[in-house]
């Protein structure tokens, strides 16, 4: 049996540090103008803006813990926070979504007198900080959930505040004042449109499910390929973090003996082909075995008396 080790992932720490200290001096000011200009579409957005700051405090204190050293306890150390830290952003945007919703809803058919010139302005400020806060993000939002998670919060954010200047105009030119809170609604919808794959991703992550980047198929074909290897089962893979994943597998072998070079040679592909940090691959010598109680239910299973049947 062998297992392949990793060491913990970088700590984006500072592109969070930047990121809280720069949306939570946003916040404030969204906040004051909102309430001066009347703007319900303001206002909401810096209600938004707060819940991201606190998902990025979420995001970033899960990067600290996920650098934690193992255990004897946790023998993976706090890796799986970061997982639990996505879902958990992913729940507080639709929180925010249904508050953000629900003051338009109540606010379009009484629509109030706003400051186009002042929400103009105030929100123009807010896609220059949210997008400068969503760059810092940008190189590691595809092999991290819980990146990802901070990214989508912040370029929402620039989304958002992008169709506040435009309703703004819009008001300025036509003196429309329902469309702060129309805007406002198609603001909650855009956000959680963004925050519904997260949501799905995470809660798949927190089942142990298969990442999405890894393609069980194709890590079943490179195993098979191994000469000597006449079958692969118990294959498991899933994620100890939001950007590691681990696998485990039954190599069954006859006429040959795997050597560690070899078993080496296979973690190493693993981890270059699919990313995979952490394998342990258990050889078994001769016949077909059975396999586990928990193999995948799709998984033919051929007993020593040469019956097929499925778990």
């Amino acid at each position: 049996m062998s297992g392949s080790h990793s060491h913990a992932p970088a700590s984006p720490g500072r592109a969070f540090a930047i990121g809280v200290t720069l949306n939570l001096g946003f916040v404030a000011v969204e906040a004051t103008f909102g309430v001066i200009s009347n703007s319900l579409a303001l206002v909401a957005d810096a209600g938004h803006n707060l819940s991201d700051v606190l998902g990025l405090m979420l995001a970033w204190g899960a990067s600290i813990l996920a650098r934690r050293k193992p255990t004897a306890r946790h023998t993976y150390g706090l890796r799986s926070s970061s997982i639990l830290a996505a879902l958990l952003n992913a729940l507080l945007l639709l929180v925010a979504v249904g508050g953000i919703g629900w003051e338009a809803v109540q606010r379009v058919g009484k629509p109030a007198p706003v400051s186009s010139v002042t929400i103009m302005v105030v929100a123009g400020l807010g896609i220059i900080i949210n997008t400068a806060t969503a760059m810092l993000f940008w190189k590691g939002r595809k092999d991290d959930l819980n990146i990802r998670g901070a990214f989508l919060h912040m370029a929402a954010d620039a989304g958002v505040s992008l169709g506040v200047v435009l309703a703004g105009a819009l008001i300025h030119f036509t003196g429309w004042a329902w469309l702060d809170p129309v805007v406002t609604l198609l603001i909650a919808v855009l956000i959680f449109w963004g925050t519904w794959g997260l949501l799905k991703d995470s809660v798949n992550l927190a089942l142990h499910a298969v990442p999405q980047n890894i393609d069980m198929t194709l890590v079943r074909e490179q195993l098979n390929r191994v000469p000597g290897v006449i079958d692969v089962h118990d294959l498991h893979v899933w994620a100890i973090s939001t950007s590691e994943a681990a696998l485990t597998a039954h190599l069954v072998v006859r006429g040959i003996q795997l050597d560690d070079p070899l078993l080496d040679r296979m973690k190493r592909q693993l981890h270059d082909e699919f990313g995979i940090e952490h394998v342990t691959l258990q050889v078994e010598a001769g016949q077909l075995s059975n396999c586990c109680n928990i193999a995948p239910a799709e998984e033919p299973v051929v007993p020593h008396n040469g019956e097929e049947r499925h778990v």
